[in-house]
């Protein structure tokens, strides 16, 4: 990335606006998501078929000590939140699978039709494969699903954190995304927790993802106060909107490093073919030796 404050703040140097519209396209129409891209998301022309891999026995998720904290990070300057990427590149093969459960305010008519904006599924594999998690939900989306947060939020596997509450943008441009008004952000983050606990969902932590991954030095202040650390990622995932998982396999496996935080999604609509990518992206990075850990695990390690 380039060498200012503000690109600091933004994933990868060439491609952070290919990256935010990635993610974006969770609350994008499909037309929209369709054109986005972003590096890992290969055409389907290009695809390479899914390889077969040999089961690997599943390492234990590591937990936290019962009753601590998930550490943040110190503020910034002025008080603004901080910006976690990625965790330390000596501190051995640990990498975080990160999902985002994206739900719009205005997807609540699209649900009610059938629509379907989580993935079960998902998170099945997850807990048979027994790969510790953490979940970027929108205050929309566990209201939507309250049974389903709340059984996120209470496996020990997994934790939750905040994604906004209904998936708007919080600077701009991002990517024809609504707008939440600086004024509002602080707010909008709090409605998110709130709706968590109304869900009863146990296990959050004090951490934000910006929809889109759009952000910038005001809106860090403005959501200082929340005391929660901005997670942004370096591995992107490609499989907002994806028709084959072997693009998606292909870009997480070929930018994975020790402390990387991988960017996918929770959604049956947005993202069809994630569950089918983690039942090959697991089994291989654990053979190249890495375990898998939750953002707080890296967080706490640095």
């Amino acid at each position: 990335m380039i060498d200012s404050p503000r690109a600091r703040r933004v994933l990868a140097p060439a491609a952070a606006a290919l990256l935010c519209g990635a993610l974006a396209a969770c609350g994008a129409d499909d037309s929209a998501a369709d054109s986005a891209s972003g590096p890992g998301k290969p055409s389907a022309a290009s695809a390479p078929a899914v390889k077969p891999t040999a089961p690997t026995a599943p390492t234990p998720p590591a937990t936290p000590a019962a009753g601590s904290p998930a550490q943040t990070l110190p503020p910034g300057p002025g008080g603004a939140a901080p910006v976690f990427s990625h965790g330390k590149r000596d501190g051995g093969k640990r990498v975080a699978l990160t999902f985002d459960a994206d739900m719009t305010a205005d997807q609540d008519k699209r649900a009610a039709r059938g629509e379907r904006f989580d993935n079960p599924g998902l998170i099945a594999t997850l807990r048979r494969l027994k790969v510790p998690a953490t979940v970027f939900m929108t205050g929309k989306w566990a209201e939507q699903y309250p049974d389903q947060a709340r059984s996120i939020g209470g496996d020990p596997l997994f934790e939750v954190a905040n994604h906004s509450y209904a998936h708007h943008a919080f600077s701009t441009p991002c990517y024809k995304l609504p707008t939440v008004p600086l004024k509002g952000a602080r707010a909008d983050v709090e409605r998110a927790f709130d709706a968590f606990r109304r869900a009863g969902v146990k296990n959050t932590v004090p951490y934000f993802r910006f929809p889109g991954g759009c952000h910038d030095d005001a809106v860090l202040r403005a959501i200082g106060p929340t005391k929660a650390t901005a997670v942004q990622w370096d591995v992107v995932s490609g499989d907002a909107f994806a028709k084959q998982a072997g693009p998606v396999a292909e870009a997480v496996l070929s930018q994975v490093k020790p402390g990387s935080v991988v960017v996918m999604h929770c959604t049956r609509s947005a993202a069809p073919v994630t569950e089918e990518a983690i039942r090959r992206i697991v089994p291989e990075l654990r053979a190249r030796g890495y375990e898998f850990v939750r953002v707080s695990d890296l967080i706490a390690g640095r």
